[in-house]
């Protein structure tokens, strides 16, 4: 069998960048399909490595023709593509729906003309609203409240209900990612709180009581890996639920407090973001063997040693905050719809 060959698309997000490097490194050829509104997504690759391996489409996600031209030759795709958060899906609703409802529409069409053999779906743990149980599972209903959650849940059924019965459907719903990425984010929680904690010597706290499940970005990757080799049987038309650890928020930044060496002060402010749910890692354990190795200690850790290095340069740069880019994007005309 000839070498399989991954499409990515969406891949030069937070997480398609570490996966980008991550697949090549376990034997997968890489297409990246990305429009790189974040230029950091696509990586350097005159050094020779293995990045340089790499074939980028710089596309919209909405190009038809682009889309037919990324899935040729393709075995296997994963697809990551939307508009990452609620606040910046709500810059401009109807742009989003279009990028992560109505793209979705138009990529099943196109995959249904290929000859890919898997694909595996990026959701997310958010569909599920607020639970009260103490590990939800995929088997619980979704509330997702609001329109990127939604659109979600949308997505999922269409690609279960409308993709070929000969393609490996998988969905992944994931928990809220941290840690380093050659692509950072500086507003998921974890994140946030962190460099926060490094730059102010403060953390605010919303709220607190809320419980979120977290994933280090490094068993993010694998999880995809782990669906990519999985057998059918054991996969095909299923869910599963990425989780890592499931902590308060209140939690987190005293974690977060512990494990800097600045003196670091909590203050809380009242609750704006009411979401609270803790994810069950069960299933993709007991199905496919897949436990996370990473914890949301390592992820505070890894971020406080790129910031001490330099990795970083100005953590107040838009490009770390998917709200200010897509914003900037919006106001300069720089998105087309």
């Amino acid at each position: 069998m000839s070498k399989r060959k991954v499409l990515i698309i969406g891949g030069g997000g937070y997480v398609g960048t570490e996966l980008q490097s991550y697949l090549i490194d376990k034997g997968f050829s890489v297409r990246v399909l990305d429009i790189f509104w974040y230029p950091d997504g696509k990586l350097p690759g005159s050094n020779g490595g293995i990045e340089s391996a790499i074939e980028y489409i710089q596309a919209d996600v909405r190009d038809i023709s682009a889309l037919k031209e990324a899935m040729n030759g393709i075995s296997d795709c994963i697809h990551l593509a939307c508009i990452s958060n609620d606040p910046s899906y709500e810059l401009d609703p109807g742009l989003s729906e279009s990028i992560n409802y109505l793209a979705f529409e138009t990529f099943i069409s196109v995959l249904n003309e290929s000859e890919i053999d898997r694909v595996i779906y990026a959701s997310s743990s958010s569909v599920y609203g607020v639970k009260m149980e103490l590990n939800v599972t995929e088997e619980l209903s979704c509330e997702p409240r609001t329109d990127y959650s939604k659109f979600k849940v949308a997505c999922e059924k269409l690609l279960l209900t409308n993709a070929k019965s000969e393609i490996t459907i998988s969905i992944l719903r994931p928990s809220t990612v941290c840690g380093v990425s050659k692509r950072q984010r500086f507003d998921l929680v974890v994140n946030a709180l962190t460099i926060n904690a490094l730059t102010k010597g403060v953390i605010n706290v919303d709220g607190g009581e809320q419980y979120r499940p977290n994933l280090h970005i490094k068993d993010m990757v694998r999880a995809y890996t782990t669906l990519l080799d999985a057998d059918h049987a054991l996969v095909h038309r299923q869910v599963f639920n990425v989780a890592g650890e499931n902590l308060k928020v209140s939690e987190i930044a005293k974690l977060v407090q512990s494990s800097i060496k600045n003196a670091i002060s909590i203050n809380v402010v009242p609750v704006v973001d009411d979401r609270s749910y803790r994810v069950s890692g069960e299933k993709i354990k007991r199905v496919l063997g897949y436990s996370p190795k990473f914890t949301v200690y390592d992820a505070i850790i890894d971020i406080e040693n790129a910031f001490i290095n330099g990795e970083f340069g100005d953590v107040l740069d838009d490009k770390f905050y998917n709200l200010r880019t897509m914003r900037n994007l919006l106001e300069s005309g720089g998105i087309a719809f």
